[in-house]
């Protein structure tokens, strides 16, 4: 059973199942409470900043400190501060300095807002529908206690009313549903009990602050399941069940990484109960286990193939080193894509889109690349001129995304319903505009990044006849043009420029400089190449079959001046193409 109340990292949980506080009394008189207020004197103790010089210089039982201002800060929600000060309880000189103790309240106040704060609810049986429903009302009237609990506090010890009131979010950054479906599966008993996410309630726009804000290293293959020797405490985990393209994936994470886990709903359409029971997943990805065989302390970014059970299954172990939501969303579209590899289908890093202009003409259009060559960016240019060329935009996938043939062409699907985008590469007040819904990653660091949804499941789930798939050249002048078309008889030139997978690389990974990647993916094709060869002979030679445009698009993205300028002219020429596409 998870608890009551947990805090580490400046992570916050709260069990609402288990405790739930209505009151003001509740609230102080709480573990909860208790436990918040002892790691930020704990951090006062440390800094020895002027909250300690207040009041805590000197003082030798911290313990009996704290029952006591936990005592003072209940009877200034009945009483002001004088009336306190005349009861002579225990330590009460501390409000003589009614300045000091009010800067000790904003402070304290302050200190509780920027840590992140989880609320938990768990459904005892599949028909607690109703606590649900009632989960948000909680979370609101939860919210306005702790803010009627801070204003009244202060009201006590100031005697003034404000004249500006800021309606922070004083109560959770985001709440989740829990219910204990309880999946079996021949050496799966390690996340045999680990409860499943089945609602999920965001307070945007949600900003973390993860460890590290870039992804290093590739995902290897192992050849013996990699969590035979892991190690995992129910109480600490949750699973979030995920729609990947047409795949079913369940995602593991430890809650050190939630702010990870939660910004999973703005990328993956989440499954419902109904989708999942009695359903083996096709793909399992466990994030943040503990390796027990790992003698040297490093981290493991590792798949495997349990062909006996027709799964693939991910693991990245526990670390500082890889909170970063890159890695979580990066392996669960890995094991995607070998899944595809493995049905005969062809996985695209890139992003692909379905506009239709004004003059009437249609395209789908592909654009594959590499991190930081360009396609996200190439997305939002057309956006950009969405009010004068553009009469409906959809988009497909915007970093990963399947081929299909069919009779009739060659078909696109998408895995996600978000976009994981670098904030530096968009336009001025773009993430802004997007406030309302986005989840925002280390916003003041380099590579400062946003997940927001951008399609929904049926859109990229449905298939689209692709019309041109061009290759994202991030490191070249547009000196003659930026879109360059390969005709029939270059068939092995095109092959080369997109198996090559060359672009100059903008600090998103731990690469740097002119490197390349095989078919632009180290997601999959990299690590089964043999099998990717054959399908990207069979892949293009269709291509040209079925008459779709095959080619360059120069972004320019990686040339200093032209970070903006480049995806924009792009976008420009890409639409004068379009409008003289031949039907």
């Amino acid at each position: 059973m998870i608890k009551e109340f947990s805090i580490s990292n400046d992570k916050v949980m709260m069990n609402f199942t288990k405790k739930y506080c209505s009151t003001f009394e509740d609230v102080l008189e709480s573990n909860g409470f208790k436990n918040v207020l002892v790691h930020y004197l704990n951090k006062k103790i440390s800094r020895r900043d002027s909250v300690y010089k207040y009041f805590l210089r000197g003082i030798e039982d911290l313990d009996e400190f704290i029952m006591s201002l936990i005592k003072i800060l209940e009877l200034l929600t009945i009483f002001d501060r004088e009336e306190v000060i005349n009861m002579k309880v225990r330590y009460y000189y501390i409000l003589e300095d009614k300045y000091s103790f009010d800067n000790f309240i904003e402070d304290f106040y302050s200190y509780w807002i920027k840590l992140e704060r989880y609320t938990i609810l768990t459904q005892m049986s599949v028909g607690d529908g109703i606590i649900k429903l009632g989960f948000v009302d909680a979370n609101s009237k939860f919210t306005n206690l702790i803010m009627q609990l801070y204003r009244k506090i202060k009201n006590s010890v100031t005697a003034k009313v404000p004249l500006v009131y800021r309606q922070l979010k004083s109560g959770n950054n985001a709440s989740i549903v829990l219910n204990e479906y309880s999946w079996k599966l021949k050496n799966y008993e390690l996340v045999e009990n680990i409860k499943f996410i089945d609602t999920i309630s965001l307070e945007t726009p949600f900003i973390s602050y993860p460890t590290k804000n870039t992804r290093s290293g590739s995902f290897t293959e192992v050849f013996e399941n990699p969590l035979k020797n892991c190690e995992i405490d129910d109480e600490n985990w949750f699973c979030y069940p995920a729609k990947v393209g047409e795949l079913l994936a369940f995602i593991y994470f430890h809650k050190d990484f939630m702010a990870n886990g939660i910004a999973l709903s703005n990328l993956f359409e989440m499954a419902s109960r109904d989708e999942y029971v009695g359903r083996n997943p096709d793909i399992m990805y466990v994030y943040g286990a503990e390796d027990l065989s790992d003698r040297n302390n490093e981290y493991k970014t590792v798949f495997y193939d349990d062909i006996e059970n027709n799964l693939l299954v991910g693991l990245v172990t526990y670390s500082k080193d890889v909170d970063y939501f890159g890695y979580l969303k990066k392996m669960t579209l890995t094991l995607h894509n070998l899944v595809m590899i493995k049905r005969g289908y062809l996985p695209i890093h890139g992003a692909m889109v379905s506009i239709t202009l004004k003059n009437g003409t249609s395209s789908n259009i592909v654009i594959v690349g590499d991190s930081g060559a360009g396609k996200s960016e190439s997305l939002e240019a057309f956006r950009s001129f969405g009010e004068e060329y553009i009469s409906d935009m959809t988009v497909i996938f915007d970093d990963m995304g399947v081929l299909k043939i069919a009779q009739d062409g060659i078909y696109g699907y998408g895995t996600e319903i978000g976009a994981f985008v670098r904030l530096d590469d968009l336009d001025q007040g773009y993430a802004f505009k997007e406030i309302d819904r986005s989840i925002f990653m280390n916003p003041d660091k380099t590579n400062a990044r946003l997940v927001m949804p951008v399609s929904s499941y049926r859109d990229i789930i449905m298939g689209n006849k692709i019309d041109f798939i061009l290759y994202a050249n991030n490191y070249e002048r547009a000196n003659d043009g930026t879109i360059k078309l390969y005709s029939r008889d270059k068939i092995k030139d095109a092959i080369k420029i997109f198996r090559d997978g060359n672009r100059f690389a903008k600090g998103t990974t731990h690469e740097k400089g002119l490197v390349s990647s095989y078919f632009a993916n180290p997601f999959g094709p990299m690590q089964k190449q043999n099998e990717t060869d054959v399908l990207l002979d069979k892949y293009f030679e269709k291509m040209f079959e079925f008459g779709v445009a095959v080619g360059e698009i120069k972004t320019c993205l990686a040339i200093d001046g032209m970070e903006k300028e480049g995806p924009k002219n792009a976008a420009l020429d890409l639409f004068d193409l379009i409008k003289n596409k031949p039907n």
